[in-house]
């Protein structure tokens, strides 16, 4: 639990800088804010691109991938709504209920709530020694999903703000296609997979990403095409060919266990990568402003209560997989969907941009802090319900 306890001090201290880095004002500090947000894209690509590469398909139950789509849909769904309709019916003022304005302001900001942090959580289940789990397998299958369920029903929330736009449909259409690939072509192409490699790939990706949106500013300002780094490098992940005899389920296991063997050269590249993405994923963070009249005390009432209704809503995949794993199993998988991150952040900050403000985007903010600090705590309750002895149906997804 080392690394648990180590990456936890670095979320917390990322999170502590982003407040200066957000103060900071003129061309300096706008590139130092470009730069800190290409790594953070680069160490995701680098983290998705593992992810990618241990992921496993049965193409012969398609019908379960649909079944863990819709859970993952439904448990991106509900922090969506319960926080949505909080910033309307308790953060809003009673005039404005009935408001499109409102409403749309208010399901845009509250998507915050919906992704759970693929990189975070992947990497934070490696460092306790879980990734040879049915948790870990079953996770890493629902979070990429709720992941791509959120960056698509964006897509829509978009659309509210600024109207019918195509470079929405050709997000759209990229999103299809990069599907398609990864089903077809899975563990097909024989590119090396050494962390130098990986780390280039993950370049030429946030390379093509920002190519794409740069060149796409260029034709029309209000409505860039952003392709998230996320999609493409887990993708490109799955396509990658692994060695013959290599099984990386048995190599994170050894990693993550303290007991085991020293870390090879790899796993030692892909530990700092990984600690440099919690720093830059706490540096992301927009300023914490408290308006007029807020008291602190006010806000942490509602900070509170929108974490709560946000990982309560995260709670839904325990009453599923019943044939699959034990209550304790399923319990610990849904605390271990709690962590919020990048994606999250990204909402926040597509939020600004569309000029939403106010209290609701000052709780959200904090919110997303306070679950990236309690993420290390997350990942102790998943290991200590863990404990128990799983059922036996619980091997395999």
């Amino acid at each position: 639990m080392k690394k648990v306890a180590l990456f936890s001090g670095l979320l917390l201290a990322g999170l502590a800088g982003s407040q200066w880095v957000a103060g900071l004002e003129g061309p300096s500090a706008h590139a130092l804010q470009e730069l800190l947000r290409v790594l953070t894209m680069l160490a995701l690509g680098f983290i998705m691109i593992h992810v990618g590469y241990e992921f496993e398909i049965d193409r012969a139950r398609p019908k379960q991938y649909a079944v863990d789509y819709g859970i993952a849909a439904t448990a991106a769904a509900f922090p969506w709504i319960f926080c949505a309709l909080y910033f309307v019916f308790v953060l809003g003022e009673r005039a404005q209920w009935g408001s499109f304005d409102t409403w749309k302001e208010a399901l845009l900001t509250s998507r915050f709530a919906a992704p759970t942090s693929a990189g975070i959580l992947f990497s934070m289940l490696a460092a306790a020694g879980l990734s040879a789990t049915w948790l870990f397998r079953k996770a890493r299958v629902l979070a990429i999903f709720d992941d791509l369920d959120t960056v698509l029903f964006m897509i829509p929330l978009k659309m509210m703000i600024v109207g019918l736009r195509w470079q929405l449909a050709f997000i759209v259409l990229a999103m299809v296609v990069m599907l398609w690939l990864a089903w077809r072509y899975l563990h097909a192409l024989r590119w090396p997979v050494t962390w130098p490699w990986v780390l280039t790939y993950a370049a030429l990706i946030v390379g093509v990403s920002e190519a794409i949106y740069k060149g796409s500013k260029l034709l029309d300002d209000t409505v860039p095409v952003h392709i998230e780094v996320l999609l493409p490098a887990f993708v490109l992940g799955c396509m990658l060919a692994r060695p013959a005899g290599h099984d990386p389920h048995v190599d994170d296991a050894r990693e993550g266990h303290q007991e085991g063997p020293p870390e090879s050269g790899e796993q030692r590249v892909a530990t700092i990568v990984s600690a440099a993405f919690m720093v830059l994923v706490g540096l992301s963070m927009p300023k914490i402003e408290l308006g007029a009249g807020q008291s602190i005390a006010t806000i942490t009432w509602h900070v509170a209560w929108i974490t709560l209704l946000a990982n309560l809503g995260k709670m839904y995949p325990l009453f599923c997989y019943h044939g699959e794993a034990s209550f304790r199993e399923r319990l610990a998988l849904c605390v271990g969907m709690w962590p919020r991150g990048e994606v999250g952040a990204g909402v926040l900050a597509v939020s600004l941009g569309y000029g939403i403000a106010g209290l609701s985007v000052t709780v959200a903010v904090l919110s997303l802090a306070l679950n990236l600090v309690l993420t290390g705590a997350f990942i102790v309750v998943v290991k200590r319900l863990l404990r128990a002895p799983a059922s036996p149906a619980g091997a395999s997804t």
